[in-house]
Protein backbone atom coordinates (compact mmCIF):
# COMPACT_ATOMS: atom_id res chain seq x y z
CA UNK A 1 0.00 0.00 0.00
CA UNK A 2 2.65 2.15 -0.46
CA UNK A 3 1.24 3.88 -3.72
CA UNK A 4 0.67 7.25 -2.35
CA UNK A 5 2.95 7.43 0.42
CA UNK A 6 7.00 6.80 0.02
CA UNK A 7 8.95 4.17 2.13
CA UNK A 8 10.46 5.34 5.04
CA UNK A 9 14.68 5.28 4.10
CA UNK A 10 16.28 4.32 7.86
CA UNK A 11 18.76 6.78 9.24
CA UNK A 12 21.50 6.15 11.55
CA UNK A 13 20.64 7.92 14.69
CA UNK A 14 18.18 10.52 15.52
CA UNK A 15 19.26 14.05 15.74
CA UNK A 16 19.22 15.48 19.52
CA UNK A 17 16.79 18.49 19.93
CA UNK A 18 19.01 21.75 20.22
CA UNK A 19 18.21 24.25 22.90
CA UNK A 20 18.59 27.55 20.78
CA UNK A 21 21.18 28.89 22.28
CA UNK A 22 21.91 32.55 22.64
CA UNK A 23 20.15 33.40 19.01
CA UNK A 24 16.83 31.89 20.44
CA UNK A 25 17.23 34.60 23.19
CA UNK A 26 18.60 37.93 21.46
CA UNK A 27 15.32 37.92 18.98
CA UNK A 28 12.65 38.00 21.29
CA UNK A 29 14.49 40.39 23.69
CA UNK A 30 15.16 42.52 20.69
CA UNK A 31 11.86 42.66 19.44
CA UNK A 32 10.21 43.77 22.45
CA UNK A 33 12.74 46.45 23.00
CA UNK A 34 12.12 47.78 19.29
CA UNK A 35 8.22 47.51 20.36
CA UNK A 36 9.02 49.76 23.73
CA UNK A 37 11.05 52.23 21.30
CA UNK A 38 8.88 52.89 18.70
CA UNK A 39 5.41 52.39 20.29
CA UNK A 40 4.90 52.27 23.50
CA UNK A 41 6.99 55.68 24.50
CA UNK A 42 5.83 58.10 22.26
CA UNK A 43 2.47 57.22 23.17
CA UNK A 44 3.26 57.35 26.69
CA UNK A 45 5.46 60.79 26.28
CA UNK A 46 2.36 62.01 24.29
CA UNK A 47 -0.09 61.28 27.09
CA UNK A 48 2.06 63.12 29.81
CA UNK A 49 2.18 66.21 27.39
CA UNK A 50 -1.67 66.02 26.85
CA UNK A 51 -2.11 65.27 30.81
CA UNK A 52 0.13 68.30 31.82
CA UNK A 53 -1.97 70.49 28.60
CA UNK A 54 -5.07 69.90 30.29
CA UNK A 55 -4.02 70.57 33.92
CA UNK A 56 -2.88 74.08 32.88
CA UNK A 57 -5.52 75.40 31.38
CA UNK A 58 -6.77 78.83 32.43
CA UNK A 59 -9.70 81.53 32.22
CA UNK A 60 -8.98 83.56 29.16
CA UNK A 61 -7.02 80.72 27.37
CA UNK A 62 -7.86 80.11 23.48
CA UNK A 63 -8.02 76.25 22.92
CA UNK A 64 -9.26 73.70 20.65
CA UNK A 65 -11.00 70.37 21.10
CA UNK A 66 -10.61 67.42 19.63
CA UNK A 67 -13.96 68.11 17.41
CA UNK A 68 -12.45 71.49 16.09
CA UNK A 69 -14.47 73.77 17.87
CA UNK A 70 -12.40 76.54 19.15
CA UNK A 71 -12.93 79.49 21.45
CA UNK A 72 -12.03 81.37 24.66
CA UNK A 73 -12.45 79.48 28.08
CA UNK A 74 -14.68 81.53 30.22
CA UNK A 75 -15.07 79.06 33.02
CA UNK A 76 -12.67 76.19 34.56
CA UNK A 77 -14.35 73.28 36.17
CA UNK A 78 -12.88 69.98 37.53
CA UNK A 79 -14.03 67.99 34.56
CA UNK A 80 -15.87 70.69 32.76
CA UNK A 81 -14.46 74.02 31.08
CA UNK A 82 -17.07 76.44 29.18
CA UNK A 83 -16.02 77.70 26.00
CA UNK A 84 -17.25 81.04 24.30
CA UNK A 85 -17.14 79.81 20.97
CA UNK A 86 -19.18 83.32 19.51
CA UNK A 87 -20.53 86.39 20.87
CA UNK A 88 -22.98 85.47 23.74
CA UNK A 89 -22.45 81.39 22.94
CA UNK A 90 -20.77 79.30 25.59
CA UNK A 91 -20.49 75.83 25.02
CA UNK A 92 -19.32 73.23 27.87
CA UNK A 93 -17.05 70.55 26.93
CA UNK A 94 -15.08 67.95 28.86
CA UNK A 95 -11.29 69.10 30.29
CA UNK A 96 -9.66 65.77 28.08
CA UNK A 97 -11.45 66.73 24.97
CA UNK A 98 -9.39 69.61 24.75
CA UNK A 99 -6.67 68.87 21.58
CA UNK A 100 -4.46 72.22 21.80
CA UNK A 101 -4.26 75.85 23.51
CA UNK A 102 -3.68 78.79 20.41
CA UNK A 103 -1.59 81.52 20.76
CA UNK A 104 -3.48 84.49 21.98
CA UNK A 105 -5.18 86.36 18.96
CA UNK A 106 -5.77 83.61 17.33
CA UNK A 107 -9.44 83.47 17.25
CA UNK A 108 -9.53 87.47 15.75
CA UNK A 109 -7.41 85.89 12.71
CA UNK A 110 -10.21 83.77 11.85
Amino acid sequence: MSFFISDAMAEGQAAAPSMGGLEGLLLPLGLIFILYFFMIRPQVKRQKEHKALVSNLQKGDEVQSMGGLMGKITEVGENFIKVEVADNVVVTVRRAAIEAVMPKGSLKEL
